[in-house]
């Protein structure tokens, strides 16, 4: 309020930067930022957000990465205080009775635990003569450079990370790991079931193509989806296995809000440039044994 108004002012905002890609994409702020550049250097763009979340296309097609099943949490830069509620060995295999105190999460026990921050990333090669072409270079940045970035996220969710720092889904000692004699597509239902024994809710399947593809010629994609299950394909996980669990009570995906485009002078093997795309993340997993690793015996890889 002021002496001549009695409305609120409303202040005036230029976007002159976009690090938050509130409006724009990271491909765009980076191909503005070239342009203004020395030729001959390195240039970096810091960005206040999660890279891959800006991959255009995931506002045009219902595919979801392992990420966009589990719950996501904005934190400050540095290692996450997070409640971890491991399954007492004694535990490990037992149904589910019919009170609380016949349940395996009645000897459920929080304890303190503390996830690590790592940086995550991918480098592509820069086709001659692309940074004479912003918008182009924005275009390949956006949906080129990001989509691998997407597979990379993939992997380390499923694998680890090569620091340790991030423990991969599909390796977690606490998961129950079932083996089966028939295609794991054919007991997707029944592994579901399976997951809510320790009591959680099956709402999300990571699994490869070619069973994503199977479930939706057989029907059973839409009847998942109708049960609130979400399937996220991916070629980072073998054709043998499936991981069912509660994905948004077992995991935190944790997004610190650090990244960086940059482009790399001569790095590349032919003498080229090389740009980099990176960020920060970590992950909190809560109740591991609220996952179910189905796998055919004899396969996996």
């Amino acid at each position: 309020m002021t002496a001549q108004t009695s409305s609120p002012i409303n202040q005036t905002r230029q976007l002159l930067a976009d690090p938050a890609m509130t409006e724009s994409s990271p491909g765009s702020e980076f191909a503005q930022a070239a342009a203004l550049g020395n030729g001959g250097e390195d240039i970096t763009v810091t960005f206040r957000a999660y890279l891959p979340t800006a991959f255009p296309l995931f506002a045009e097609r219902p595919r979801f990465t392992v990420r966009q099943l589990m719950k996501m949490a904005t934190i400050r830069d540095g290692a996450v205080n997070y409640v971890y509620e491991p399954q007492p060995d004694e535990q490990q295999g037992k149904a589910s009775g019919t009170t609380f105190d016949t349940t395996p999460e009645s000897a459920f026990r929080p304890t303190l635990g503390e996830a690590p921050l790592t940086d995550i990333g991918v480098t592509l090669p820069v086709p001659a003569g692309l940074l004479d072409h912003p918008r182009l270079l924005a275009s390949f940045i956006d949906f080129r450079l990001l989509v691998r970035f997407g597979t990379t996220e993939n992997q380390v969710l499923l694998r680890g990370s090569d620091d340790g720092a991030v423990p991969g889904l599909l390796e977690l000692p606490e998961a129950r790991r079932v083996e089966v004699d028939r295609d794991p597509v054919e007991l997707l239902t029944e592994a579901a079931a399976l997951v809510e024994e320790t009591g959680g809710s099956c709402d999300g399947i990571v699994a490869h193509t070619a069973v994503y593809w199977r479930a939706v010629e057989s029907g059973l994609l839409g009847r998942l989806a109708e049960a609130g299950v979400r399937i996220s394909r991916t070629r980072m996980i073998p054709r043998d296995q499936v991981l069912l669990g509660d994905f948004r009570a077992a995991t935190t995906f944790l997004d610190p809000g650090v990244a960086h485009l940059k482009l790399h002078r001569g790095a590349a093997p032919d003498g080229g440039d090389l740009l980099e795309a990176n960020s920060r993340m970590g992950l909190a997993v809560h109740l591991p044994q609220h996952f179910v690793l189905l796998e055919r015996k004899g396969g996996g890889s």
